[in-house]
This record gives structure tokens, C-alpha cells and sequence, in this order.
């Protein structure tokens, strides 16, 4: 499988649906001044991925999941509470002592999420650009180019994902959230897992 094929699987179904609990798998939740919060959790499917493909590196990194939350449970018209999500951003933090991560990016998308319900609709959306993988720290790990991380020595380069939702309340109100997916990346490493 080629770099460019490589990057194009992988994605994050984004998947608006109600969650049990208000925090849960790396969710993390933002205050502010909007009478909704915005609550992101997410369910990791792949922990490892290989940069030359292989079994397994064929599915999703995992979902994501929505709601909008009013914070008082006595308010009864929550017509101009409901959240349309107009953006996320996908950035990166090392978690092994390294420093360089591919540079951040952000994407618009459209949902409209009701507050305090409703499921929405699935949207796919991408976690790395192609040629991130051309470039630091994941270019290292390429055997042409040593096929070790210089800042660590070792031949897996550990990070979280982090993907921030922004929106805004029908009111107007920002509000965001955001979740963290940890991943390993490896090269020729026995496919994504």
C-alpha cells in the first residue's frame, strides 16, 4: 500500500451520538461562559500505526462522539441552545520525549447538534495531511533515512492526536470541546493495530 493510500485511510468517523457519561476515553471538556457544554469523548479502534500499511491499516483510528449539554437542567426552551459545529483542529503533543509533531490544521464541517439529544450524522474527516508523513518526525522512521527517531533513538515515535471541536450555540455562545487519541507510529512494525 502507498504513502498517499496510507493517509487517506486514516480517519476518525466523527459520530454525533449520545454518550452515557459527560467525560469518558480522553474527553476533556471546556468552560464557559454559553449555557451549553460541548462534550467530546472518543472509542479508539487502532493504537499502532504501521507507515507501510499492512493488516489492519485498512479501518478507522476510532470515533468521536457529541452532545451538547445545558448546564441547567431547569431551563425549558432550549430552542437557541442546540450547537451547530462549524470546525475542528487536529494538533499534536509527543509523549516520548520528542519534540517535533507534524504541523496542526484545521478543517470546517457542519452538524447541528440538539441540545440535551438527538443523534446526527456520521461525517469522516482526516487526522494527518498527506505529506505529514514526508516530513518529522515520521520521515525519520523511513529506512532510507535511518529508520530511527534522532530526538529519541527509538524506531516508534509516541503522540497523542488531539482533535478540538469549535461551534457556536444558536444564540450565538462559542463553546468547544476536545478528545486525544495516544498512537504509536512505527515503519514495517507487522501492520496497525
Amino acid at each position: 500500500m502507498n504513502t498517499k493510500a496510507m493517509i487517506n485511510q486514516l480517519t476518525v468517523v466523527l459520530a454525533s451520538a449520545v454518550v452515557a457519561a459527560f467525560t469518558g476515553c480522553g474527553g476533556e471538556l471546556h468552560e464557559s461562559a454559553a449555557p451549553v457544554q460541548l462534550v467530546i469523548t472518543n472509542t479508539q479502534d487502532i493504537f499502532r500505526i504501521d507507515l507501510a500499511g499492512g493488516t489492519g491499516c485498512d479501518q478507522n483510528l476510532g470515533t468521536i462522539e457529541m452532545r451538547a449539554v445545558v448546564k441547567n437542567a431547569s431551563t425549558s426552551d432550549n430552542r437557541f441552545n442546540d450547537v451547530r459545529v462549524t470546525r475542528y483542529r487536529v494538533s499534536y503533543i509527543r509523549t516520548d520525549g520528542g519534540k517535533q509533531v507534524p504541523s496542526p490544521f484545521v478543517r470546517s464541517i457542519d452538524t447541528l447538534l440538539t441540545a440535551n439529544g438527538g443523534v446526527s450524522g456520521l461525517t469522516r474527516f482526516t487526522i494527518f495531511e498527506q505529506e505529514a508523513i514526508s516530513l518529522a518526525p515520521f520521515a525519520a522512521l523511513l529506512p532510507q533515512n535511518g529508520g530511527r527517531d534522532p530526538e529519541t533513538g527509538r524506531t516508534i515515535v509516541h503522540m497523542d492526536v488531539i482533535v478540538e471541536i469549535f461551534g457556536q450555540t444558536l444564540a450565538g455562545e462559542n463553546v468547544s470541546g476536545s478528545t486525544r487519541f495516544p498512537v504509536d507510529f512505527c515503519f514495517n512494525c507487522s501492520g496497525c493495530a
